[in-house]
């Protein structure tokens, strides 16, 4: 199957390469900040860890409102051109926290003294706002810079554009998730070695090439214009549904009932979620629908098929959606592997070990190959076989991360078991700060896990949102992954805190102790597995509920088969 054989000679690349340098910046600061909060601003280990959940929360909660901005208003370039500038503005902001001393609190060791400074109000306020704006800026880029993309490749009259799209999210995904590995080596090592100002420092410039690139190569973007609000569009949908919720609906389905607009092949709504399709009830034509039938006298009591038809869309892949919320609960517990990785032997010569913050690589590894071997190998390979093109359905592939992100998480478990005995053996019960004999390269197979998790999960949610939602809520189905990974970070926050609470009750050592071996971590890798496995059961549910796929559904229908 030749994914490429429909793709236009001459496509403006720009956009993506913009992105990948984003990504870049991005990995570059996340992998190793918690280790800046703790050794600069002397935060223990759960209050580091709650405020990067929370960042990463208002990170991911923002593309929603950018997603808003540039359906209805701004249009997708000036979205991310405006995104570009605060996140270039947002880490110039961070480099003055390492560049300026006093921004920071004197300097100590918070593994082996217990008297650091706290930090004040105000260096605690300038650290949060470089975040907050950095978070500003990723609402601009996030939901608009692959839909960017998408927007320069696909076109509606051809009939192989679904698999040019396909191919593109997952090599989007993987050459972004390239950039990370790259900055999972170089910048983590620049960092550890060079310090935080040099740190920070290269992710800026970086930023800096990425806004330069993405107006550089601007004249060549095919730019669509935003057409309307999307939200607006739904509040409307569910006040008119109110408003006529005690009018009874057609006892037949004749069209004059409806309203649609002129021109519109959706002439009857759908039978599902049937009582919303009492806010396109028509009552009276006459008084309620304008004389050339184009708008409605009041949008807020009678709204088109369309509008309808788009809400009902949306409410649909909820559920599904939000079985995503726990995979990235389990993909995004950072902090914790590289606590672990610092307290083990990580070295692999005698005079070079890696990073702690690096090890993350090898879940972008593990992504990147998986995608490289599914649509070079494994899809080509399956479709010569069949005869006909071949490939995973997105919702299996969701329930595929589902399940790893499970496996994930019983593998931290026992990993982690198996070293804080070592560690106890060897005597670091109360020197943590020291490195046992236990190998880091334990740690590999769980990373490994949760990148995999992440391929299927992750690339499987966006390719389903934008194949099952209306094509004028494109941004809207980026900005949906985004917020599924918002509401994980607010969530695995509150399981954190509840966790520390509970467990560090009458004194006791909390299962998230800054001391890594007087915690158990274990534990709270154990908790996180239940969780996952109650998030698989979930899943099977809401896939069954949801039925066959549209696209799926489309290629059953061709083939003469039923079922998914």
């Amino acid at each position: 199957m030749n994914t490429h054989q429909d793709v236009p000679a001459k496509r403006p690349k720009g956009g993506l390469q913009m992105r990948h340098l984003r990504r870049w910046q991005a990995g570059g600061l996340v992998p190793n900040m918690i280790m800046y909060l703790m050794l600069e601003y002397h935060l223990g280990l759960a209050e580091g860890t709650n405020i990067l959940f929370y960042w990463l929360a208002a990170t991911h909660f923002m593309p929603l409102f950018g997603a808003f901005l540039a359906d209805s208003y701004l249009g997708r370039f000036l979205t991310i051109a405006l995104g570009s500038i605060a996140s270039l503005l947002g880490m110039l902001l961070l480099c003055l926290t390492a560049i300026i001393p006093e921004a920071r609190p004197p300097p100590c060791n918070p593994f082996t003294t217990h008297s650091c400074r706290s930090p004040t109000t105000a260096q605690m306020t300038l650290l949060i706002s470089s975040f907050a704006i950095m978070s500003i800026g990723a609402g601009g880029t996030r939901p608009c810079s692959l839909v960017l993309g998408a927007d320069q490749l696909e076109k509606r009259d051809n009939p192989q554009s679904q698999s040019v799209l396909r191919s593109f999210f997952g090599w989007y995904y993987a050459s972004a998730a390239l950039s990370i590995l790259i900055a999972y080596t170089g910048i983590v090592y620049i960092q550890d070695h060079l310090g935080w100002k040099v740190g920070f420092g290269v992710p800026t410039i970086l930023m800096f090439l990425s806004a330069f690139f993405f107006f550089l190569a601007s004249p060549l973007y095919v730019m669509k214009k935003p057409s309307k609000s999307i939200f607006t569009s739904f509040l409307q949908v569910l006040v008119a549904a109110y408003r006529k919720r005690k009018f009874p609906l057609p006892h037949t389905d004749l069209s004059y009932k409806w309203y649609y607009q002129k021109g519109s092949k959706l002439v009857l709504p759908t039978n599902k979620l049937w009582f919303l399709n009492r806010a396109c009830i028509i009552r009276n034509t006459g008084k309620e629908i304008a004389p050339n039938a184009s708008a409605a006298s009041d949008p807020w009591n009678f709204c088109t098929i369309e509008q309808v038809e788009e809400l009902k869309a949306l409410i649909k892949v909820l559920p599904l959606w939000s079985t995503g919320i726990m995979v990235s609960i389990s993909t995004t517990q950072s902090s914790f592997p590289l606590r672990q990785a610092k307290s083990m032997n990580r070295h692999i010569t005698s005079s070079f070990k890696i990073p702690p913050a690096s090890f993350g690589l090898f879940s972008i590894v593990a992504l990147i190959v998986w995608v490289a071997l599914y649509y070079r190998l494994i899809i080509p390979l399956a479709s010569k076989i069949k005869g006909k093109p071949m490939w995973l359905g997105a919702k299996q592939r969701m329930g595929i991360g589902v399940f790893l992100s499970c496996l994930a998480m019983v593998v931290s478990a026992n990993v982690e078991k198996i070293r804080r005995g070592r560690a106890i053996q060897e005597g670091f019960m109360n020197n943590a700060n020291e490195d046992s004999e236990m190998s880091a390269l334990w740690l590999v197979p769980q990373y490994c896990l949760i990148g995999l998790a992440e391929a299927f999960n992750a690339i499987g949610q966006i390719e389903f949102y934008y194949a099952e939602l209306p094509k004028g809520m494109s941004s809207i189905a980026m900005a949906l992954f985004q917020l599924g990974m918002g509401f994980a970070s607010l969530i695995a926050s509150a399981i954190l805190s509840t966790v520390n609470k509970i467990t560090s009750s009458g004194g006791k050592d909390s299962w998230v102790s800054k001391n890594i071996d007087k915690g158990h971590y274990d534990n709270y890798y154990w908790l996180l597995a239940v969780l996952s496995f109650l998030n698989l059961l979930y899943f099977f549910v809401c896939s069954w509920i949801y039925g066959p796929a549209a696209v799926e559904l489309v290629s059953e229908i061709k083939d003469g088969q039923i079922g998914e």
